[in-house]
């Protein structure tokens, strides 16, 4: 056994469609003799809050039962741990457990936290928070600062499409200016993808790693509601990065300016507004993968 001793920090919000998956892990977990600490959160910021307490003399790992908005609390809460992350994707879109290659059953999971093997990858950084997967501004930014966390823990997925829906007749045509590793670029919307997957398996940067040590920053040139609309259904299709007006630069340092105070997202929750800077983590985190996983 790898880890014998684990925190789990559960969000039961964005766990509730999948509630007993959390339960069978646990039970999976104490059968095979491992001591289980499970904290729940009960409001934004207490995933952040259980993950700094976290003390390596207590916990082998911490593992995050919910879905990429909780691991991305976790994740700024436990910058200079040592302790690993394990995950138990539990949520609408469950990108990064996508990246990783990890199971989705109860046997899965708790095989992967007791038989795992650490990996170290590499975190975005936007003014001082961490991201794992990808931050982005304009179109995508505005859809997630739009969606009703009612209709989002009712509907999941088709929350975002519907404030898509909603964001395309509010569409009004912003511009960009970014700063990428020194070189001026002009855009109307952009995605800083740490790893190939965009909400949930679509491809954004197929080049794409969380082990490269830079973010792939897909710059989307066109603007108006027709252009955006086209976006989304190469998105769809597994064309995005094939399109003539999408340019992808690899870069680590990035600064941003457009409308000041027009919101940035990271890993899916709204993490600050414009002007923003935007760079790798020099630390990372380790996580845990199967052990039967490619390295890199």
């Amino acid at each position: 056994m790898q880890f014998p001793r684990i925190l789990i920090i559960h969000n039961p919000v964005s766990g509730r469609r999948r509630a007993a998956l959390l339960d069978q892990v646990v039970e999976r977990l104490r059968l095979a003799g491992c001591t289980v600490a499970l904290c729940r959160t009960g409001k934004r910021g207490d995933a952040e809050r259980l993950a700094a307490a976290a003390a390596p003399d207590l916990h082998d790992a911490v593992a995050v039962a919910g879905g990429d908005g909780t691991i991305n609390e976790v994740l700024n809460g436990m910058p200079r741990s040592p302790l690993p992350l394990g995950l138990i994707p539990m949520g609408t879109a469950n990108v990064l457990a996508a990246e990783l290659g990890l199971p989705l059953s109860a046997e899965g999971i708790a095989r992967t936290l007791l038989e795992g093997r650490r990996r170290h990858i590499d975190l975005g950084l936007a003014s001082g928070r961490r991201f794992a997967m990808m931050a982005g501004v304009g179109f995508d930014a505005h859809v997630v600062r739009g969606i009703d966390p009612r209709i989002k823990r009712a509907a999941g997925k088709g929350a975002y499409v519907w404030q898509s829906l909603v964001e395309i007749v509010r569409y009004r045509p912003q511009r960009f200016l970014l700063t990428l590793d020194g070189v001026g670029h002009a855009a109307a919307s952009a995605v800083f993808a740490n790893g190939h997957y965009y909400a949930g398996r679509f491809t954004c940067a197929p080049a794409a790693s969380l082990t490269d040590a830079c973010l792939h920053v897909c710059l989307f040139k066109s603007r108006g509601r027709l252009s955006v609309v086209r976006y989304s259904l190469a998105l769809l299709l597994g064309s995005l990065h094939h399109r003539r007006d999408i340019e992808i630069v690899r870069a680590t340092r990035i600064g941003i300016e457009g409308d000041r105070g027009d919101p940035v997202h990271g890993d899916g929750d709204i993490i600050g507004g414009l002007p923003l800077e935007i760079g790798m983590d020099p630390r990372g985190i380790e996580v845990i993968v199967p052990a039967a996983a490619a390295p890199g």
